[in-house]
C-alpha cells in the first residue's frame, strides 16, 4: 500500500492510503458500499437507511458523497471516510482517505485500515478472512513510514505524546511503577541521561507519575487513546534543550519498541 499523512490548517489530519485491486469497480463499488459485504470486513456492524450510517459502535455517521461506482464518503462522528475507485487495466486502484483530529493515533488507524483492507481483499477474492496478526509490529512500522514524530518543545517545555501497543497496567509494570514512592527517586525507566532526577511527589499506578527536577518537574501520564493501548505522555517543565528533547524521544521510542518484543 502506498500511505501519507496531510496535516490541514485547522489542526486536523487525513491519513491516505492507496491499494491496487484485482477486481472490477463494480465489484469494489459492492463490497464497499453493502452492508452485508461490509459485515465481512468492516471494523464494525454498518446500518444505513436513507443517507444516515449506524455503527455496532461509537457515534453515528452521514453519508456525505455518493457515485457508484467511484465514490463512497462518510463520517463516522467527527471522522471523515473517504473510499474512491477508479478503473485500472483488470482491476481498481481503491484510494482511501480517513480525516481526524487525533494526529498521535495515526499508526494505529493506520494499522487497523491496512488490516481492513486485507479483510477486503479476501472478501473480493472469496476466501476466508484471515485473523488479524503482528498488528503491534504493524503499528509501529506505520510510526515510522508515516514519520510520526512524538515530541514538541514550546515555551521551555518538552512534551512527547506517544500512542502505545500495549495497555496501561503493561507499560506500568515495564517501567517498574509499582517500585515508585512519593519523597524517593523514581524507578530508572522514568528518567533519561542528562535530567537529574529529584523526588516523586506524586504517583497513582499505571496512571501517572511526577518527579522534581533542579530547574522544575517530570509527568508521566498513561491515557485513553485509540483503544488500542494506551496513549503515553511525557512533559518536562523547566531546563529543556534539544539534547533533552532527544533523550526524552529515545527513551519513549526504546519503551514502545519494548513493548512489542
Amino acid at each position: 500500500m502506498n500511505e501519507n499523512l496531510v496535516l490541514h490548517p485547522d489542526g486536523r489530519t487525513s491519513l491516505r492510503m492507496q491499494r491496487r485491486l484485482p477486481h472490477p469497480p463494480d465489484k469494489v463499488w459492492r463490497a464497499i458500499t453493502d452492508p452485508a459485504h461490509l459485515a465481512r470486513w468492516f471494523p464494525a456492524e454498518v446500518t444505513i437507511d436513507g443517507d444516515r450510517i449506524s455503527y455496532g459502535f461509537g457515534p453515528e455517521g452521514r453519508i456525505t458523497g455518493s457515485q457508484a461506482p467511484r465514490l463512497f464518503a462518510h463520517t463516522w462522528g467527527d471522522d471523515e471516510l473517504r473510499w474512491e475507485i477508479q478503473p485500472d487495466g483488470d482491476g481498481s486502484l481503491l484510494t482511501f482517505t480517513h480525516t481526524f483530529a487525533d494526529r498521535h493515533g495515526a499508526a494505529s488507524f493506520a494499522a487497523g485500515w491496512h488490516t481492513c483492507v486485507n479483510a477486503l481483499l479476501a472478501v473480493l477474492d472469496d476466501r476466508p478472512v484471515p485473523a488479524p496478526a503482528g498488528t503491534a509490529r504493524l503499528h509501529e512500522d506505520y510510526v515510522a513510514i508515516l514519520g510520526l514524530d512524538p515530541v514538541t518543545a514550546a515555551d521551555g517545555a518538552v512534551r512527547v505524546e506517544r500512542q502505545l501497543t500495549r495497555p496501561a497496567d503493561d507499560v506500568w509494570r515495564l517501567l517498574e511503577g509499582d517500585r515508585a514512592e512519593p519523597g524517593l527517586r523514581p524507578p530508572a525507566p522514568f528518567t533519561v541521561p542528562g535530567v537529574r532526577a529529584g523526588a516523586v511527589t506524586r504517583v497513582e499506578p499505571a496512571k501517572l507519575l511526577d518527579y522534581d527536577t533542579p530547574c522544575g518537574t517530570v509527568r508521566w501520564e498513561l491515557v485513553q487513546g485509540t483503544g488500542h493501548g494506551a496513549r503515553l505522555v511525557v512533559t518536562q517543565t523547566g531546563g529543556t534543550d534539544s539534547g533533552t528533547a532527544a533523550a526524552w524521544r529515545g527513551r519513549v521510542e526504546e519503551l514502545a519498541s519494548s513493548l512489542v518484543d
